[in-house]
Order: structure tokens, then sequence, then C-alpha cells
């Protein structure tokens, strides 16, 4: 398990820091990214690049996500979590009175590309400071707002004592406690994020991953987790795959333009380098379509070996 992609099903009360510390802990490995993080109550899947695998980061860091979760509705806090201050509550029966089809209907409304705001305490930057730490100080947050895309939003549960569940699939960089707050505003009643699962980033699913306690026995006794490690050469990547003969590879691992049959993809797109033995080579981009009959020119930009 030295280089490849490690699904991690991370447990609540941790950062995704220190997962990642505890796996290299675990591993006796340094060289240790991630694909996304979670905020320390929520639990689900990490993805975890180890050592060559690192340089694959950003292309897997962008895959969509999916959540699943609880909503409190009728209290706003500072966070927009549960681990916040009350800053609003709404009175029982204003709570009371909203049924699963106006919750639904408001949840439509940030389906599609919404321009969102960082919460305030966030652990996104300004100037090298991270949110978090200027509103603890009582500094004023930059009010900015970034396009994001939100899939699915959708109720999976009636509601009970202000709760609800609900379904999220959403583009990177998406907060789902920033749509809860804004939720509970829509529904004038106010609200926070209670509880929040990833269930999938891009074509990796929850179910695959391993605990870290399912890491340490499977280190224990000498195997990999069963279905959480994949090895190097077999990492699916959110792009078109070409297998190169041998003197096309000789001309890749030198950095060097080939030409390409059954190219799927247009000018500008990035696709996944193999050789005949299924080994993953490079990772590179289309230059040049030549025709409609799939060929086309690709400039490797990773080479790996």
């Amino acid at each position: 398990m030295k280089d490849g992609l490690l699904l991690v099903d991370k447990e609540a009360g941790v950062t995704s820091h220190d997962v990642v510390q505890k796996v290299r802990r675990i591993l006796k490995q340094k060289k240790i990214g991630h694909c996304g993080t979670l905020d320390p109550d929520a639990t689900g899947l990490l993805l975890l690049t180890l050592g060559t695998a690192t340089r694959l980061t950003r292309f897997l860091i962008r895959a969509p996500k999916v959540y699943e979760g609880t909503i409190r509705l009728g209290v706003a806090t500072d966070t927009y979590d549960s681990s916040g201050q009350v800053v609003a509550t709404a009175s029982p029966e204003a709570v009371a009175a909203l049924t699963r089809e106006q919750v639904a209907e408001a949840m439509r409304a940030f389906e599609g590309d919404i321009e969102q705001k960082a919460p305030p305490f966030s652990a996104k930057k300004v100037n090298g400071v991270k949110y978090y730490e200027l509103a603890r100080r009582g500094e004023e947050v930059p009010d900015e707002a970034k396009e994001v895309t939100v899939f699915e939003l959708t109720p999976l549960s009636d509601l009970e004592d202000g709760r609800v569940r609900f379904r999220l699939a959403c583009s990177s960089g998406t907060y789902a406690r920033g749509l809860a707050h804004d939720l509970g505003a829509a529904l004038g009643v106010g609200g926070h994020l209670a509880e929040l699962r990833r269930m999938r980033i891009g074509s990796f699913a929850v179910e695959s991953a391993a605990t870290l306690a399912q890491l340490e026995e499977a280190v224990a006794s000498g195997q990999p987790p069963a279905g959480s490690w994949i090895p190097f050469d077999q990492i699916p990547l959110p792009f078109g795959e070409v297998t190169a003969d041998p003197q096309q590879e000789t001309r890749i691992s030198h950095g060097q333009t080939v030409l390409v049959r059954e190219l799927a993809g247009e000018e500008g797109d990035w696709v996944k380098l193999v050789n005949r033995r299924r080994e993953f080579i490079a990772v590179g981009t289309v230059v040049e379509r030549i025709g409609t009959a799939g060929v086309g020119i690709v400039q490797p930009r990773v080479v790996f070996r």
C-alpha cells in the first residue's frame, strides 16, 4: 500500500487532517494527500492519495459529491451546524406548521447553478488566514460568493421535531451547512446542519471504504483492506482513456506528443494514458482533433513512467 488510492470512512469528532496523520502513522508513509475535507462532526467518505497517486489529487478533488444528513429547522447557529452558538430561534408553532411539501419546494429553489458564500466559521482562507480564525477574533469575514452547482437537494423524511433528513448531490466546494442555513432562512424559521455523512465522491462509494480500525487490522494481517484500496495503475479518472503502443509509450515517457485513435474528448480535455500492460503511464491533454473519426494529438502533461 504505497502508491494508490485509499477510501476511508471517517468517524465523527476528528478532522480530515487528523485522519491523514493517523493513516501516515498506520502505514508508516509520509506522502499522503486527500481529495476534499469533511468538517469534524461529519462522517463518511474521504479519498486519500498515497505516494505517486498524490499527483492525481487535483483531478479527483473536483469530482461531484453526494451527502445524506439532517437539517434542524427552527434554530440558527453562528457556525451553521450543531457545534455553534444559537443565534436565533423560531416559535415551535411556526416550525410545526411546516410540511414536507413546503420543505421540498424550498429545497428545489437551490438546485442548479447558484452563488454561495462560505460560512463565516470555515477553513476558507483570505490572505493566508482562515475564515474561522477571523470570526473567532470578532473580525469581519469577507462576504464573497462563488458559483457552485446543486444537482439534487431533496427531503428523505417528514419533519419530526423540526428535523428533516435530506439528500444532496453537488459540485465540489459546495457547503452543505451553508445550504442548511439558507434553507432555514428561506422558510422563515432559521436552521442549521445537525448531521452530515458523505456517501459518494464521483464513482467512489462509502460502502467500499474502511474505517481506521479496519485499516489497522488489515495492515496487521498483511493484506490491504478489501475494496477500499485501489492500486495506482487501476485508479479510475473522470475522463477518457487511451492505450498506447510501445512506440507511443516511449514518446510519452519523454513528454512528446502522440497521434492516437479512438480518442474520446475535445481539444483541451484531459486523457488518461496507459500501455498495453494496463500500466498507468501519464495524464495528457488533447491539443488537436483531426477530422471526425476520433483521431487526435495528445500532449503528455504528468508523466509517471
